[in-house]
């Protein structure tokens, strides 16, 4: 189990990718083959939107608490295989990352839901470092927008410095 450290926090505050707003978001997802999307509410947005993602990992919270009925609704009824995985705060769980290496190694057409018991938060290190080239991985940063990462040699490098630490 990766658990991150108190002072690597404002470190995470630093984006990865690209940040952008709904609208360029899903502009620039219309041409994106393997998408990946970490968190509640950036699922929620491109499922409205009829974009759906090869694997997202959801909680089923946002930051004011659980989740409306009608965001867990669409988002439960996305995919067609769905796994519940144990993740405490503040950490990358060694089950959570097995099952996303496993799900790139066997990249589903249907798509995967990963349902997280506890918190989803730091998901996005795994499913960047782990990802191939032709995935692109999108995850909020709340308050600002949200992240479009590409798991290119350099985001792959800042999210190794990050995991070698915790």
């Amino acid at each position: 189990m990766r658990v991150l450290p108190k002072n690597l926090r404002n470190l995470l505050r630093e984006p990865i990718g690209r940040l952008v707003n709904e609208k360029q978001l899903l502009e620039i997802l219309q041409d994106e083959k393997h998408i990946v999307s970490i968190g509640d509410q950036v699922t929620y947005t491109i499922l409205k939107h009829d974009i759906k993602p090869v694997l997202c990992v959801v909680d089923f919270k946002t930051r004011r608490g659980r989740c409306s009925s009608d965001v867990i609704n669409v988002i439960r009824a996305f995919g067609e295989k769905s796994m519940t995985v144990k993740n405490p705060p503040g950490c990358i769980s060694d089950e959570l990352w097995d099952i996303i290496k496993s799900a790139y190694d066997n990249m589903p057409s249907c798509g995967l839901r990963i349902e997280v018991e506890g918190e989803e938060d730091l998901a996005s290190l795994a499913a960047i470092y782990l990802a191939p080239r032709d995935v692109t991985v999108i995850y909020g940063l709340p308050d600002k927008g949200v992240l479009v990462v590409k798991p290119d040699h350099e985001n792959k490098r800042k999210v190794k410095e990050i995991l070698d630490k915790m």
